[in-house]
């Protein structure tokens, strides 16, 4: 379902809504979208309807947080979420509010939100929109502002200043100054959110196809000295100029960033973020130039803690790690034997691969002949030539009369190898081959 069938059905809650005496409008961030001209994806609804109301009043609905005022209806493959007009109580945990006290005020609602921009309400009907805390003002001077007391807004939700330097970066605006100073004295407690929460919030800020702007921010505001103090290390960290005539490792890192297009996969995020996280434990100084002996394995341990630490689901961090893990391979791209870059192309997700080393390139010396090389052979290799069906086995070792044993499984890789190089092409050469390194006893 596209975007107008959202708003559609958005629409039409409003109106049944209405039509029942309740006031309704579009809230939030599909407002804010509107009004810059952007495509908005999810519509929200804010009403004067309790969330009984709003659960009687339509037929299919799932009550996901009335307590907070929360409902979501569904129309057929659409849901939209309706929540009633609020004011929050304390933030005992810093991230959600201990109770709420429904109202029957627009302006008490949009007052509790984080950014004026996220704080405009607008009438589909009409298209009027209803302003209560200067939103409009701060899209026309690019501002990111906290609604009311900065200091009070992030006081009671520390993401929110996660989000203000995400929502900074994403739509290339600045933070309001208060706002800015606001995120700088309460940075420390950022880590009072969730590590899940945190984690989103950064992965969206690398995919977003602005992090360099992002993750400026959040050197300049503090926050990543608290998120990722691993990132922070980078800065000042020497390269050989010879291959980094760039800058140092943060710089060099910063304009991986600045390559990353918007919608690019979490893991080639995190892995421009971190593939030189190891540099700053093995820099030393050699008589021949600057050196970083063992980065990438440092780089992998360091980043194995980053996944564990942010609670990475399995299958991300493990593409994150093998991305760090390879990236120096290229190097040796133009030299490896035949099997050996098939090998290197079964890697998961090799795309990703090829895209971080470009970017790497990109970002260091500029050049791509080895990115092309790899690229071209990658791309004309067919599957089965990479991934052949074996000619050998381990039952095929038993039945020609070798004894199981660890020896198995470096004959078979000998086998697997003449294979791949075209070496040899049937059951019986593989075995002739194996039988000529590996006498019976």
């Amino acid at each position: 379902m596209g975007p107008k069938a959202a708003r559609d059905a958005a629409a039409e809650i409003v109106a049944r809504l209405r039509a029942a005496g309740h006031q309704a409008y579009f809230v939030g961030g599909c407002v804010r979208d509107l009004l810059m001209g952007r495509e908005a994806k999810d519509f929200d609804v804010a009403t004067s309807a309790l969330p009984d109301q709003v659960l009687a009043l339509f037929e299919k609905t799932f009550s996901v947080g009335a307590h907070f005022g929360v409902v979501l209806v569904s129309s057929g493959e659409i849901v939209t979420e309706v929540a009633t007009f609020r004011s929050d109580g304390a933030y005992s945990d810093g991230r959600h509010p201990d109770a709420v006290r429904f109202s029957t005020s627009p302006e008490e609602d949009v007052k509790r939100r984080d950014f004026t921009i996220n704080g405009m309400m607008l009438d589909p009907v009409n298209g009027s929109v209803l302003d209560l805390v200067g939103g409009r003002r701060d899209l026309e001077l690019g501002l990111i502002r906290a609604i009311g007391d900065p200091g009070q807004r992030f006081t009671e939700d520390k993401l929110r200043m996660l989000r203000g330097v995400r929502f900074a970066s994403r739509f290339a605006f600045d933070l309001e100054p208060a706002t800015e100073r606001a995120t700088e004295q309460l940075a420390p407690f950022v880590n009072q959110v969730s590590r899940e929460r945190v984690r989103d919030e950064l992965t969206l800020m690398l995919t977003e196809g602005r992090a360099r702007r992002a993750f400026e921010l959040l050197d300049s505001t503090g926050l990543l000295a608290q998120v990722l103090p691993e990132v922070v290390r980078m800065k000042g960290v020497e390269q050989p100029p010879q291959y980094h005539p760039e800058g140092d490792v943060w710089v060099h890192t910063l304009m991986l960033l600045a390559g990353l297009p918007a919608g690019c996969s979490a893991p080639l995020g995190w892995a421009a973020l971190l593939h030189d996280v190891g540099k700053p434990a093995t820099f030393r100084i050699a008589p021949d130039r600057i050196r970083f002996d063992g980065h990438v394995e440092a780089g992998v341990l360091i980043a194995e803690e980053i996944c564990r630490r942010l609670r990475f689901p399995n299958h991300e961090a493990e593409q994150i790690l093998s991305l760090i893990a390879n990236h120096m391979r290229f190097a040796d791209v133009q030299k490896m034997k035949e099997s050996t870059l098939k090998r290197f192309f079964r890697l998961k997700e090799f795309d990703q691969h090829l895209a971080l080393h470009r970017l790497d390139c990109l970002a260091s010396h500029g050049s791509l002949a080895l990115y092309d090389f790899a690229r071209e052979q990658f791309e004309a290799l067919p599957v089965e030539q990479v991934r052949p069906s074996l000619l050998l086995n381990g039952k095929d070792l038993i039945e020609a009369g070798y004894r199981p044993g660890p020896q198995f499984s470096a004959m078979l890789t000998m086998a697997e190898d003449a294979q791949l190089e075209g070496a040899v092409h049937s059951r019986d050469e593989a075995l002739a081959l194996v039988e000529k390194h590996w006498p019976k006893i």
